[in-house]
């Protein structure tokens, strides 16, 4: 197993590796597997980009995200300009209609909400609007009204696993009630679980995912 030292070294070297994150705007610490990360990234997309770097890292446990995005005068926007070009973006998405999203903006935290038909457009609407300008958070409260579809959801989900992650596949349980997914058991690398939580969210009639599974 891997010092913790070992580990920062290495998720150092990701961050450092990543053309989306500038280290230093970001610092690291870790402690019996967890790594914190601090600073002052310049945007919410480097923020986002930064923990998804260090899960990248084998070994990791969690991330805990201390960082507080300090954006440069050329990227500052008014709430009422980003509130535009969110619904313009939404109006121009494939699968995401502005009609059925509202959108507020509150010092460049945008929170949506709405009805949708697939929990994938839910997380579409998010993916366009994390790299924008002026953006410092996003709260995706969107509702999801797809019927669901019972046992047929973790059949199809089950086939995804063994597609994405084959050999982590058998160790991984799903079960699924009124649309609401569990996954338990144990996968070899935070990216394993993500991978599995990606699964999940992309099965029809999916309105959440519990991920109660753990890394070894």
């Amino acid at each position: 197993m891997k010092t913790d030292r070992q580990l920062q070294a290495e998720v150092a070297d990701e961050l450092a590796w990543d053309p989306a994150v500038s280290l230093a705007d970001i610092d690291v610490e870790v402690k019996e597997r967890v790594v914190t990360l601090s600073g002052h990234p310049s945007s919410y997309a480097e923020k986002l980009a930064a923990e998804k770097a260090a899960k990248r890292v084998a070994g990791v446990k969690t991330v805990v995200s201390r960082m507080d995005i300090r954006l440069p005068h050329s990227d500052v926007r008014t709430d009422e300009d980003i509130a535009n070009a969110v619904r313009s973006i939404l109006k121009w998405t494939v699968g995401v209609s502005d009609v059925h999203v509202q959108v507020q903006v509150d010092n460049g935290w945008v929170t949506l909400r709405g009805r949708l038909e697939r929990a994938y457009q839910r997380h579409l609407a998010t993916r366009m609007i994390n790299p924008m300008r002026g953006v410092r958070g996003v709260s995706n409260l969107i509702d999801v009204h797809e019927s669901p579809a019972g046992e047929d959801i973790g059949d199809s989900i089950r086939k995804a696993l063994v597609r994405h992650v084959e050999r982590e596949a058998d160790r991984i349980g799903v079960s699924v009630r009124d649309g609401t997914v569990t996954l338990t058991g144990k996968v070899g690398s935070y990216a394993e679980r993500s991978i599995a939580r990606g699964a999940a969210w992309a099965a029809p009639g999916v309105h959440a995912v519990n991920d109660d599974l753990t890394i070894g």
